[in-house]
């Protein structure tokens, strides 16, 4: 099976072949082989891609208004990286924005080197204004869709952009050839200056304005005003097939998104390939990706593309449909595209029966290697709550945590003060369960909100296997939350709705094929169940990808302990690691 690989944009440094010998003749004779065999060997010997990113300040105009918002080279969304498994990638971002910035690039596992991870506070102190940071990293026995993004403040609304992995070369994707691909980042658009709009919400205790739009490539699509030109398409021919790479770059919205007139095939979640199925709609959280194939095969048109949140609880959300268009060739502008039947805001039943469709692929070539014996036991419940403040409406801010501890974020990096053995920065006594059993999903709870605060971490020994059990509560409010580990692949072994049931729950969990992810969707009023080994040192961030849950402090991180081995050690921070 052959495979469809685009070419690659940026600057590429071979490994270079020396040689030696004798005589001029036999040198030549040399070269010539050398030359020849070069045409096959080096295609497949890893690559350095070198990108600079510069974040910089850049008006853009979209729903009729024009504001100034930060970007990277200014673009919007900004440039996708491309890459091959086994290539090193090094990313220079120097800052002009008036913002300090930091950026993660979401799913790369950064074996050894949490300093290209990226989070701030967490790895590394934030790139100053008019200072610069490179990112070195080894994309190591990974391929498929990643994602990039600011990882400090709510910068990632405007700063974020995808990342490709293709397969080595001459290694075909395990499912059908697509004869072209296309790149589709789902985000969130303010008429306001986003930062401004959290700040004025801090101030009140409550939380800010929700989005004005939602985006496809950046653009919101013709459904609403002035957005004509700000419209993605993308223009297939009939009977061919594409290969969609999706991410959810949106701040606080699980998203379904569904073709008119057309079937997907899933392939691929967060960059690991699946046992692949076909649906109408795909259900997509913020932090997730997802690769999809299209075939083009119906009648020639004009298709609507659209996206919209999914809540299934009462709570506010920006519910307006993002749109895009898939469009035949040959077709002219003036049709008018038809609507997907996206499912209902609150289909919960579709959400999921979708997760379940979900499982790892699981071949030789690409083995599930779940944890079957484990170590080390850990449930974390996922709360809402209050936080005194003085200056707040009612005296109080709300807040999140997990297992009643709101995170506190650190003035030095949790990386560097691990590596360096700072005392006073953090504890490692984040416990192993919350400090008391209740009926986690009955009736919502509105007494006792009140959380403690401190930048408490869990600590793991090298190698060790982890199952973590992620239960929402019904504190405030149940709600479905995106977490995300950062270092890790985990496999979701087990999902439920209301309380998760220990003597009963583990005996339906898929030690098989379940799905293996980055960032896992747990269920409105449920629990999911995740397992990994850790075999990668370092201080890995855990917490909701909601910005909004985020900033109230849903969040932790684990510090895995170096192993025996020379290379199973924290590597040494880089020379220009910013300063705190």
């Amino acid at each position: 099976m052959s495979t469809y690989l685009p070419s690659f944009p940026l600057f590429i440094h071979r490994k270079k072949m020396v040689s030696s010998g004798g005589s001029n003749f036999l040198l030549g004779m040399l070269f010539l082989v050398f030359g020849l065999v070069s045409l096959v060997s080096l295609q497949a010997e890893a690559a350095t891609k070198k990108y600079q990113f510069n974040v910089q300040v850049s008006n853009v105009s979209r729903l009729c208004h024009a504001k100034p918002i930060v970007t990277v080279n200014g673009m919007f969304p900004g440039p996708t990286i491309y890459a091959r498994e086994g290539d090193r990638v090094v990313i220079n971002v120097t800052n002009h924005a008036q913002y300090n910035m930091s950026i993660h690039w979401h799913g790369l596992k950064q074996y050894a080197n949490g300093w290209a991870d990226g989070p701030a506070y967490i790895t590394q102190c934030p790139i100053k204004t008019g200072s610069s940071y490179v990112y070195d990293f080894n994309v190591t026995g990974q391929r498929g869709t990643l994602w990039w993004h600011a990882h400090i403040l709510w910068l990632r609304a405007t700063v974020y952009g995808a990342i490709v992995i293709l397969p080595q070369q001459g290694t075909p994707y395990p499912f059908p050839k697509p004869d072209n691909e296309h790149v589709l980042v789902f985000g969130e658009w303010w008429h306001g200056d986003v930062e401004e709009i959290v700040k004025q919400g801090n101030a009140m205790g409550l939380p800010p304005n929700m989005s004005d739009a939602h985006t496809i490539n950046g653009k919101p699509g013709p459904l609403f005003p002035c957005s004509e030109k700000h419209t993605f398409a993308m223009e297939v021919e009939k009977g061919k097939k594409y290969l969609l790479r999706i991410a959810n770059a949106a701040l606080n919205d699980e998203l379904f998104f569904a073709i008119a007139g057309h079937n997907m095939t899933v392939v691929e979640i967060d960059a690991v390939y699946t046992k692949p199925f076909t649906t109408s709609a795909i259900l997509i959280a913020p932090g997730q990706t997802t690769n999809v194939l299209v075939y083009a095969n119906s009648a020639p048109g004009r298709y609507f593309m659209a996206v919209r949140p999914f809540q299934d609880v009462p709570i506010p959300v920006d519910n307006k449909t993002a749109t895009a268009i898939f469009q035949y060739k040959g077709i002219p502008d003036a049709v008018l595209p038809s609507l997907p039947k996206l499912p209902s805001p609150n289909d919960t039943a579709f959400a999921l029966s979708y997760n379940k469709m979900l499982r790892s692929l699981n071949t030789p070539n690409f083995p599930a290697n779940v944890p079957l014996k484990v170590d080390r036991n850990l449930f974390f419940t996922i709360g809402l709550g209050k936080s005194v403040c003085p200056t707040c409406i009612n005296g109080t801010r709300l807040s999140a945590s997990l297992n009643n501890i709101t995170f506190v974020m650190p003035q030095t990096a949790l990386l560097q003060a691990h590596y360096s053995k700072t005392k006073g920065v953090f504890t490692t006594d984040f416990p192993n369960k919350p400090p008391k059993a209740f009926n986690y999903t009955g009736a919502p709870l509105t007494a006792n909100l009140f959380t403690t605060h401190g930048t408490r971490l869990s600590q793991i020994p090298f190698n060790s296997t982890v199952e973590l059990v992620i239960q929402d509560t019904n504190l405030l409010s149940v709600e479905s939350h995106p977490f995300h580990l950062h270092g890790y692949n985990f496999f979701v072994v087990g999902t439920g709705v209301g309380n998760f049931d220990l003597a009963k729950d583990p005996a339906k969990y898929n030690l098989v094929d379940p799905p293996e992810r980055n960032t896992v969707g747990v269920p409105t009023g449920g629990w999911s169940a995740i397992r990994f080994r850790a075999d990668n040192p370092g201080v890995w961030f855990f917490h909701c990808h909601l910005e909004l849950h985020t900033g109230w402090g849903l969040k932790t991180a684990f510090v895995v302990e170096d192993g025996p081995g020379k290379d199973q050690a924290v590597r040494p921070p880089p020379k220009d690691l910013p300063p705190c």
